[in-house]
């Protein structure tokens, strides 16, 4: 595996680089190597919400969706603003786009949408993960999410990346490029 920081190839973002797309897409996978190659740090929101509030499960089934989407939108602009001095790699929740405050912030950041298909992530969502949206009939509640969310997540990005194909190295090498020439 290559040192720290050297697939980047020395390529420095000149801004956030926020990945969005439907869960189990990979973008804590894909944004931590990422994060990594560009000897970045990487933030995932989910990750600071179950840190400061507790699993999102938890949060979903105690206060529901509407006090989880305050909190994901609070703990996003927090991560942009305090993204603003150094670039950061942040992962957002499938979900993080509908709010419009959170959209518009982002057009400060290059977001980059992470693609895949019902196969590529099936045996992902079988597997569970404590996701509250997909708590009945996972499979088909994905597909309905990716299918609603579908045209959020194109009109936000800067940058797509097909995810139904390589590893995650394979994957943060493509998008690298991708960045390149953005």
């Amino acid at each position: 595996m290559p040192a720290r920081g050297t697939q980047g190839g020395g390529f420095v973002p000149p801004r956030t680089l926020v990945l969005i797309g439907p869960m189990a897409v990979g973008k804590s996978a894909i944004g931590q190597e990422l994060a990594k190659s560009l000897a970045l740090e990487f933030v995932d929101t989910d990750q600071k919400i179950v840190q400061k509030y507790g699993s999102i499960a938890e949060i979903f089934a105690g206060r529901g969706e509407n006090f989880f989407r305050r909190i994901e939108a609070k703990v996003i602009a927090d991560a942009l603003a305090a993204g603003t001095h150094r670039p950061v790699v942040m992962s957002l929740g499938g979900g993080a786009v509908l709010d419009a405050g959170t959209a518009q912030l982002l057009a400060d950041a290059t977001v980059i949408h992470l693609d895949a298909d019902l196969e590529t992530v099936r045996g992902r969502i079988l597997r569970g993960s404590g996701r509250p949206l997909l708590a009945e009939d996972p499979v088909e509640r994905w597909r309905q999410l990716a299918l609603a969310r579908g045209p959020v997540y194109r009109a936000l990005a800067d940058v797509t990346l097909d995810v139904r194909t390589g590893t995650v190295d394979v994957l943060v090498r493509e998008l690298i490029a991708l960045l390149r020439q953005s």
